[in-house]
């Protein structure tokens, strides 16, 4: 099975890269599944029902959010009834929305898709280790479900290398969010679990980690609020990841950096 995941969707820019290129990536590679994190889609800060639609129109599978899930307040009006959108599943109890869903692709095959939220620099929600032992420990990889999906969203990349290694051998990958910079360390772990510390960001990146640069530099320098972010609107780069795992165990077989236009150096996967 191929699996392609994309990085944090920021702004316009990064709404529009992903919708463009998406049903060709999945016509040229064959793909069969798509993730994408979509917590800072609208304007750099949460997602709304319209944004999610032509997301799914385009042949995004399932949308990914994180700590910006509340940004936008008119997703407590949808997201109960949207199974496709996932927010992290480390939330309390009685947190709307979920954190995990099941979701049936071609040829009979099933997905399961995860968020966990890490808790170093972050909020501090319920412990993601014991959240997603929680999650795991009933369903087993190429059993159950074909494909075991695990988005983890954090700012500490030591944190999110441990909860990588926590769920090697049992997920077809696992690979993190939020920190809008791609890292170099896309790998298959000894169990066979795909892993990336951090998919990096579709969106612009002449920009401070999406953001127009001048109000976060005020920030930094001046220590004062000059105004409200918002995103850069230059050419995106499309980031992320293309995962090709075995028919048997659900295993990956293979883990491919997407890099498509913008600023940064390409990276295509070969088909």
């Amino acid at each position: 099975m191929k699996l392609l995941f994309f990085g944090d969707v920021v702004g316009r820019s990064g709404r529009e890269v992903v919708v463009s290129h998406t049903p060709q990536l999945r016509k040229d590679l064959n793909i069969d599944f798509v993730i994408a994190n979509g917590e800072n889609a609208a304007g750099g800060f949460g997602i709304t029902k319209k944004i999610c639609g032509e997301f799914f129109d385009a042949g995004v599978d399932v949308i990914t959010l994180g700590n910006h899930a509340w940004d936008q307040r008119e997703v407590f009006t949808f997201i109960d009834n949207e199974d496709r959108l996932l927010r992290p599943c480390n939330y309390p109890s009685g947190t709307p929305g979920r954190g995990v869903g099941i979701y049936e692709v071609s040829g009979d095959r099933r997905v399961m898709v995860i968020q966990v939220m890490g808790r170093v620099f972050m909020d501090p929600l319920d412990d993601p280790f014991a959240r997603i032992e929680e999650e795991l420990a009933p369903v087993q990889l190429g059993r159950e479900v074909d494909a075991i999906v695990v988005d983890l969203h954090g700012e500490a990349t030591s944190e999110k290398n441990a909860l990588g290694y926590f769920v090697d051998g049992r997920a077809s990958m696992a690979v993190g969010t939020h920190s809008h910079v791609p890292t170099a360390d896309a790998r298959i772990l000894p169990g066979g679990t795909a892993y990336q510390t951090d998919l990096g960001m579709c969106g612009d990146y002449d920009s401070i980690i999406g953001m127009e640069k001048e109000e976060p530099l005020n920030r930094f320098v001046r220590k004062i609020p000059g105004g409200r972010f918002t995103p850069a609107l230059g050419s995106a780069t499309l980031c992320g990841v293309l995962v090709e795992t075995d028919d048997g165990g659900g295993f990956a077989t293979a883990i491919q950096p997407i890099r498509i236009g913008g600023h940064l150096s390409p990276a295509y996967p070969n088909s």
